[in-house]
């Protein structure tokens, strides 16, 4: 066995997970191979065996499946698939059904496949350390606990009980855990831990000759109510609807897993594993899982582990950050450094307005002080941290200081002059636009090299995503230290090249204007919104266009003029944006902070928005062609199309960055696991052909180049 270590002493064997030239312990095939070989040992010690230990050399227990050879395969491969994971839980029922007592020694982390094989012990030993954490996030990337975990969860806990550790993925820590049930002693962290969990294992063999599962024991009842109970069996009929309604049918494996809870409670402990497996197989070899394992975990972690940061400089963490601007962006900022242990000084015209900017902070972290998930000391610690002020001079040593003014050339140009001289020896200067080309607003900066843009997302405390943006100028450190400075204060950093409206904005731009553009084109404004919602991006895009402002798209619209007009060319508004400017200008709707824009916001309280009647009379027509399907695809395709714009224009220069960005900040559907997976999702062949038959239809805007077809192929990753 390579990935398996057995021994047999004293009665005891010792079964310890060591998957070779591997950091963790997979279910990789090699694994599979050796315990179906360690499951025959077993078998042929039985005699001699008086109890067996489950252990781990590496510094975590198990890490789950593997995962590279998931994305491998193809839904043609489901019956193999299929037969693979019951011959896996044949192993685990060998070994749990011999008639001896089985102990987890759980030294680390153990998630999905790993807390299953953790499942396989009667006895659950663990390290107390709250930076263990266990349980079976599967859903999370599509797909479902198979490996006995659904099983036997909701037979540890019942339906009800299971439900948020099955269905949610929740996590738990070792305490949390003995908690529950589910682990049954613990030791406390330090040198002598595995030593420790091995002797407490060693006496509870001793004391527990004939230990089995619970479940196999004669009369064992699952806790809470059954599915047969009246009080359930009226809800189930309709739980699946509730279930479509939260995940509008885009996500097969929140109820594949709900199915195989309530299912596999009516069947014996056999039928019920095998009810597991088939709908493990589906969703293993289905396109949501691996559009969400490929961004959730593959994409996800090469973000987290730097492959986008540039250069070797070492790690930086600013001690002390200057904010200027103290509105709801610069505000947001504040209360996100400061809750990370940073200094900030946050800076406006006026003294009230940047002591307006911190009450932010106190109204954010006072709301967590009256549920008590904070203590007003913890409270007070972070507000002192912020320091509101209308001097300049209070920037003073500043590592990095970032304008986050309105988005005008000239206000930006005027405060960098005036803050840029107060950086510490070294420090760097960012902006926090979301439009302009950061090579045009560095030539206000006395250090081009060290000025960046760092783009944030309202609202900053709920928004994960930053868009750290290069101009021609910026040199590596300074990429390297704004991405530290994001991963300083909790958030996912993607790294783009500069160009009008960089990444995010480029592309969210397309939605809301593809929208825009239907209107115009006479579809009903409750088709589109539908559609959106459909298709699952969070909301429509004109409910998205008035919370951002219908004005400020016509402002990025006059900025784009203007610069085109300096460049000597003429630009041509498209059809959504001529939509917005009629929506402002001659019928003075401006977005829901002026009052209302495609939706009417009543005043009374309880009352939702509605889209404004006179949307009907001013757009529809009643002889426009249309369908749903039209209306989804636009919506995604054209969003789809600027990213693999932006990829063959060297904006984007990395998948990850293009996946994790559309989903963190635009908004795009994470059952099609970012812009570019949606397309290497959907086959690139015939995404191509889509959206030739798109642009036939509907315009440009969906026309793939020569260029952007090698693009898509130069970037497609391979497992």
């Amino acid at each position: 066995m390579k990935t398996i270590q057995y021994a047999l002493q004293d009665g005891i064997a010792t079964i310890t997970f060591d998957e070779p030239n591997s950091p963790v312990n997979t279910m990789c095939l090699q694994w599979q191979q050796d315990l179906s070989a360690v499951a025959d040992q077993v078998l042929k010690d039985k005699d001699a065996i008086k109890g067996i230990i489950l252990a781990s050399a590496k510094t975590t227990f198990f890490a789950g499946a593997d995962l590279k050879g998931v994305m491998r395969m193809k839904p043609s491969d489901a019956p193999a698939v299929f037969t693979e994971v019951e011959r896996m839980k044949k192993n685990f029922r060998t070994i749990e059904t011999l008639g001896k007592p089985v102990v987890s020694c759980i030294n680390g982390t153990a998630l999905g496949g790993g807390w299953e094989v953790a499942l396989v012990g009667h006895h659950r030993i663990a390290i107390d350390d709250r930076k263990i954490q266990f349980g079976l996030p599967e859903v999370t990337l599509g797909l479902l606990p198979g490996a006995s975990g659904v099983t036997k969860m909701t037979r540890h806990l019942g339906l009800m009980g299971a439900q948020p550790y099955l269905v949610e993925g929740k996590t738990f820590s070792p305490s949390e855990a003995k908690g529950l049930g589910l682990v049954h002693d613990l030791v406390a962290p330090g040198d002598n831990a595995q030593a420790e969990m091995r002797a407490k294992a060693l006496a509870w063999i001793a004391a527990n000759p004939s230990a089995q599962h619970p479940w196999e024991v004669k009369g064992y009842k699952v806790p809470g109510v059954l599915p047969s109970s009246p009080a359930v069996a009226g809800m189930l009929p309709v739980a699946p609807a509730m279930i479509k309604k939260q995940t509008r049918g885009l996500y097969p494996a929140p109820e594949a897993i709900m199915s195989c809870m309530v299912e596999g409670l009516q069947v014996d402990m056999e039928t019920a594993l095998r009810i597991e497996s088939r709908h493990l197989a589906k969703l293993m070899t289905g396109f949501n899982a691996h559009a969400m394992i490929n961004t959730f975990f593959f994409n996800l972690n090469a973000i987290k582990s730097g492959q986008s940061r540039p250069g070797n400089a070492p790690r930086f963490k600013p001690a002390k950050v200057g904010l200027l601007g103290a509105g709801m962006m610069g505000a947001g900022i504040a209360y996100a450094q400061a809750s990370k242990g940073i200094a900030t000084v946050l800076k406006d015209v006026s003294q009230e307005k940047a002591d307006l900017g911190k009450s932010y902070s106190a109204k954010i972290t006072q709301a967590r002080v009256d549920k008590g998930r904070m203590t007003a000391d913890a409270q007070k610690t972070i507000l002192d941290r912020i320091q509101p002020t209308a001097n300049a001079s209070d920037l003073q040593g500043c590592d990095l200081i970032i304008e986050a003014v309105f988005e005008n050339r000239e206000l930006k140009a005027k405060v960098t002059k005036e803050a840029e001289p107060m950086l510490a020896a070294g420090g760097f200067f960012a902006s926090n636009t979301s439009t302009l080309p950061i090579s045009g607003l560095a030539t206000a900066s006395a250090a081009p090299e060290k000025f960046i843009g760092i783009h944030f997302f309202s609202p900053v405390d709920k928004m994960k995503l930053v868009e750290i943006i290069r101009g021609k100028q910026t040199n590596d450190e300074t990429v390297a230290r704004a991405f530290d400075y994001v991963q300083a204060i909790g958030k996912i950093p993607i790294v783009v090249n500069d160009s009008r409206g960089f990444f995010t904005s480029r592309v969210f731009g397309t939605f809301v204007m593809e929208g825009a553009a239907m209107l115009g084109e006479g579809i009903p404004a409750a088709a589109i919104e539908n559609a959106g919602i459909q298709a699952g991006m969070p909301v429509g895009p004109l409910a998205v266009l008035d919370e951002t402002a219908l004005t400020l798209s016509l402002h990025v619209m006059e900025q784009t003029k203007a610069d085109y007009a300096a460049e000597g060319k003429t630009y041509v508004a498209t059809p959504g944006e001529l939509v917005v400017e009629k929506m402002v200008r001659t019928h003075n709707r401006p977005g829901r902070a002026g009052g209302g824009g495609f939706y009417e916001y009543p005043a009374e309280k309880g009352v939702k928005k509605f889209l404004w009647p006179q949307l009907k009379s001013l757009f529809e027509k009643g002889d426009v062609q249309w369908s749903i399907t039209d209306l989804k695809d636009r919506l995604l395709y054209r969003q789809a199309v600027e990213t693999a714009r932006c990829l063959s224009e060297n904006v984007l220069t990395t998948v990850h960055d293009a996946n994790i960005g559309s989903i963190f900040g635009i908004g795009f559907p994470a059952w099609t696991g970012g812009a570019m997976q949606f397309i290497y999702g959907m086959g690139i062949e015939a995404f191509e052909r889509r959206a030739d038959e798109l642009a036939k239809q509907y315009g440009n805007g969906f026309q793939l180049s020569a260029e952007v077809k090698a693009a898509i192929r130069k970037y497609q990753p391979v497992y």
